[in-house]
């Protein structure tokens, strides 16, 4: 099964309040892109499906662009939405994505975990490079060193902030720093603990 099939099978199987990752408030991703992208400031959610981050941005005014490998996914959200084409989506794989303009901000829940050939992780790091602006930042989550080991049957990668940025200087030298982490509890609705870290990359100047 392909990665698009898989996507499209898991986020129509269950309803999204029943999916592990679903947030009815999408804290802290919320309050990290108000704090790291002024108003005015284009916005890319990377692996941003269903979830309601977009919701909250949109009723901002924010310029946002949702990016996700399952349209299933990405209906969800347009089906909630008042004002979908208020925002841009993307149908795509982020590892091949070539981006037609530049973020201020570039943010990610969950996807670059699942990214476990290294292959995968330089198109990512490439796409990232190719879509932050100068001086933009990157919100990456995955889970924490002591979070899970598989989701939704895939395997992942689990980081810390340091390994992390480490991944990133050897796919990108140069590209990026680390200018802050973080670290949460995800609590499925299930209510199961899912250990989180965040690593803030910022663009460097080159």
């Amino acid at each position: 099964m392909s990665d698009q099939k898989h996507w499209n099978k898991v986020y129509g199987a269950r309803e999204e309040a029943a999916l592990t990752w679903f947030q009815d408030r999408p804290e802290p991703s919320l309050s990290l892109v108000r704090t790291h992208a002024p108003t005015g400031l284009p916005i890319v959610d990377v692996g941003g499906g269903a979830s309601r981050l977009v919701d909250h941005l949109s009723a901002d005014g924010r310029d946002v662009t949702v990016l996700d490998l399952s349209g299933e996914a990405l209906q969800v959200s347009r089906d909630r939405l008042d004002d979908p084409d208020a925002v841009t989506w993307v149908t795509g794989d982020v590892t091949a994505w070539q981006p037609d303009r530049a973020y201020g901000l570039w943010h990610d829940r969950a996807v670059f975990h699942f990214l476990t050939d290294g292959a995968q992780r330089a198109g990512y790091f490439a796409t990232l490079d190719a879509a932050l602006a100068p001086q933009g930042v990157a919100v990456i989550m995955t889970f924490a060193l002591d979070g899970p080991e598989t989701c939704s049957n895939l395997p992942v990668i689990r980081y810390s902030p340091d390994s992390l940025i480490a991944e990133a200087e050897r796919q990108r030298p140069g590209a990026f720093r680390l200018i802050g982490d973080d670290r949460f509890v995800h609590e499925t609705p299930k209510g199961n603990e899912q250990p989180f870290q965040i690593s803030i990359l910022a663009r460097t100047a080159r």
